[in-house]
């Protein structure tokens, strides 16, 4: 974008429109990325599984619950061993969808984009928080 550097640039009507057109298209780019990536993060879905092969969770960008599976392999444990198979798989759906929005916020808005940063650090906080996995003090 071109810059104005003197009040004589600045009162040329030629150069004023010129670095308004200018401003206007970048306005333009970062609403489009903008809406690319939200979209984007609207999509997103992510599936893990805990390490003993008991549960699969699917979940959305907000962390949302979409799908639970639980294997037969559940039968020859206590609940309580099921529910922390539940919660591990959950926790580990949230925190690769968590890196998963930080990409995509780098992939449409670039690298040096502080909204790209912005939206990945709340999107972190809102997947990893603690309450979010309905524990306490981690």
């Amino acid at each position: 974008m071109p810059e104005i550097s003197d009040t004589e640039a600045f009162l040329d009507p030629d150069a004023s429109r010129e670095y308004l057109r200018s401003w206007r298209e970048n306005i333009d780019r970062t609403a489009a990325r903008a809406a690319a990536m939200a979209e984007r993060l609207q999509q997103l879905r992510t599936t893990a599984k805990d390490g003993n092969g008991l549960a699969e969770v699917t979940i959305d960008s907000s962390g949302v619950v979409l799908d639970l599976t639980l294997t037969d392999r559940i039968h020859r444990h206590t609940p309580e061993a099921v529910a922390r198979a539940v919660m591990t798989a959950l926790r580990e759906a949230r925190a690769t969808a968590a890196r998963r929005a930080q990409e995509i916020a780098v992939e449409t808005m670039g690298p040096d984009s502080l909204s790209a940063r912005t939206t990945a650090d709340r999107m972190r906080e809102l997947l990893e928080r603690p309450e979010a996995t309905g524990e306490q003090g981690a």
